[in-house]
């Protein structure tokens, strides 16, 4: 009896550590694609943002939710289109990043408060986190290394403090960009679990 059992907390942290494991490769091979692909993702993103304005819509017609998480919802997804104007290149420190992510935690609150008053399966709402709270701003969070490695036609003013404008000097003064905080954290973790081979000459 007591053998089983410790045998099935065994098989339930390696199950974890095998989900952990999927979880940590999808968002690493996600971060490549979002870094080689900027073009189709920042249109993938733009649909995104208008079907869950439609959610929005639809959730207020058809379900009755309170007028305020509606607003605030489409609210975010205005804000969440101003990030679009300079994607890939994303500033940390822009007003409009600033403001997402206050909104994000500020329609979480609401939300919360809302389910709690309020009986809704848990697949209705997981259904509503998933769709309207969690994958716009996990899909901004998976795309802030997008910009670092992209090679823009013309240096921006914005992006640039200096005045010389020529694309191939200013890299070549600058030198190489380095890779975002969240790539270089995810290949220092893959090479921990799996180490590179060394090349046989």
């Amino acid at each position: 009896m007591w053998f089983l059992w410790l045998l099935s907390w065994f098989s339930i942290l390696l199950q974890i550590l095998f989900v952990t494991l999927s979880i940590a490769a999808a968002l690493y091979y996600l971060a490549e694609l979002i870094e080689e692909y900027t073009v189709i993702t920042e249109k993938i993103l733009r649909v995104m943002l208008m079907v869950s304005c439609g959610i929005y819509i639809g959730l207020w017609i058809f379900e009755g939710f309170p007028f305020t998480i509606i607003v605030l919802g489409l609210f975010t997804n205005v804000v969440e289109f101003g990030l679009l104007r300079t994607f890939p290149f994303i500033e940390m420190s822009s007003p409009n990043f600033i403001l997402t992510v206050v909104l994000v935690v500020v329609n979480h609150y609401f939300a919360f408060q809302f389910f709690s008053d309020v009986f809704y399966s848990f697949a209705e709402i997981m259904a509503f986190f998933t769709l309207c709270l969690w994958v716009i701003p996990f899909t901004f969070f998976i795309s802030l290394s997008a910009g670092d490695n992209v090679l823009p036609s013309t240096v921006q003013p914005l992006l640039s403090e200096s005045s010389d404008h020529d694309v191939l000097s200013h890299y070549m003064t600058k030198g190489k960009k380095k890779r975002s905080v969240l790539l270089t954290f995810a290949e220092g973790c893959k090479n921990m679990v799996i180490p590179s081979r060394a090349k046989r000459y």
